[in-house]
């Protein structure tokens, strides 16, 4: 199999990096951070570049790009620990390219792929505990429209999203609506998460929606992989430029009139580091390969990358914060925002510990050694 990248797949991952690199520095960030931990200022720079398109197919306006290359531009948007929720349009791309009635996707496909409209998926609730299966909100239908009422937590951006993508029950089975912001019955409450980005409770009493899809959880199943393969691809990103960092402090830091990079004991713990760094791109790029397979070996390929992922990103962010010590805790300097970022991600999507069951529970009898 060749894992090269084709042209246009490098020249594409070039174009994300020189964003990054020039217009969303660190300093940029910080900003963004103190604006609320969102720009939509920076997410119609990305959506300039036909980022927010990416998922979407060209009848809707959007690149009509496949996996690999959402992985790529996600690689990139990690090692800047890029705030605004790209990822997220790449699912809303996704569920209305493959779920969504004609009619829907033409009416919200080219407002995503332009940056107009930014759609999240609303998809947790406070007792699932990331089971997808498990849904308390509810569908009522009104003739050709439908009421949606529930609660659901930790939505991307919720409060400066502009629709919602909702799972909720409906005639003994998961259904998934597309809900606007501004509709009545419609509120959020916003607030920072830790890792300097925003989300947002939301709570929906007798909202409008449109349906979607009537097969919900399938359909809902298939947004979670493509946003957990985007994930995955990010935490690559943020795994390498935090490798990176650390390697260049060591560098420069001495201690006995030498610099710490000299220290054998620490050289193994950075060939640690990258290891486990490897050993996630590897996984990375399973995830993001498997996205088209049928839809159980697609989901068993996902939990498995997730649960590698988890635990490179802790070891990784753990090991860089040990190695610079006291300075990696400041709000100061980048490296304790990639920790803070690389630990959010692990629960993110579902746990490490959930994804370990997850492995668990699908195992045939090769074990997944043949599979």
């Amino acid at each position: 199999m060749d894992f090269n990248f084709s042209e246009d797949q490098q020249q594409l991952r070039d174009a994300v990096a020189k964003w990054v690199e020039k217009g969303y520095d660190f300093e940029r960030r910080k900003a963004v951070v103190s604006e609320g931990g969102f720009s939509r200022q920076a997410y119609g720079e990305l959506a300039e570049l036909g980022l927010t398109g990416l998922g979407l197919s060209e009848e809707l306006g959007g690149l009509g790009m496949g996996p690999v290359e959402a992985m790529v531009v996600m690689e990139e948007l990690g090692r800047g620990i890029v705030l605004e929720p790209l990822a997220q349009a790449i699912i809303s791309g996704v569920v209305l390219s493959h779920h969504a009635p004609a009619e829907v996707a033409q009416a919200w496909g080219p407002k995503l792929a332009s940056g107009e409209a930014l759609i999240v998926l609303a998809h947790q609730e406070r007792k699932a505990r990331y089971r997808l299966d498990l849904c308390a909100s509810t569908a009522q239908a009104e003739g050709s429209a439908y009421r949606l009422t529930g609660a659901k937590s930790i939505v991307p951006v919720g409060d400066r999203a502009d629709a919602f993508i909702v799972p909720a029950q409906h005639q003994g089975q998961i259904a998934l609506f597309l809900v606007q912001a501004g509709a009545a019955g419609v509120s959020t409450r916003g607030y920072l998460t830790q890792d300097g980005g925003r989300a947002a409770e939301l709570t929906l009493q007798q909202a409008p929606a449109t349906l979607l899809t009537e097969q919900g959880l399938s359909a809902l199943d298939h947004a979670v992989d493509v946003g957990t393969a985007a994930l995955c691809a990010e935490a690559v990103g943020a795994m390498e430029k935090t490798l990176a960092i650390t390697v260049e402090y060591m560098n420069t830091r001495k201690q006995f009139g030498v610099t710490i990079a000299t220290f054998q004991a620490l050289r193994h713990r950075v060939s640690d580091m990258k290891m486990q760094l490897e050993l996630g791109r590897s996984m990375s790029y399973y995830a993001s390969l498997k996205l088209t397979a049928p839809a159980d070996e697609r989901r068993r390929a996902i939990s498995r990358a997730k649960f590698q992922l988890g635990q490179s990103m802790r070891h990784v962010g753990q090991e860089a914060i040990q190695l610079h010590g006291g300075i990696g805790v400041t709000d100061e300097y980048s490296i304790s925002h990639y920790f803070k970022r690389l630990t959010q991600m692990q629960m993110t999507f579902g746990d490490t510990l959930h994804h370990l069951g997850e492995v668990s529970a699908r195992m045939q009898d090769t074990a997944g050694v043949f599979a």
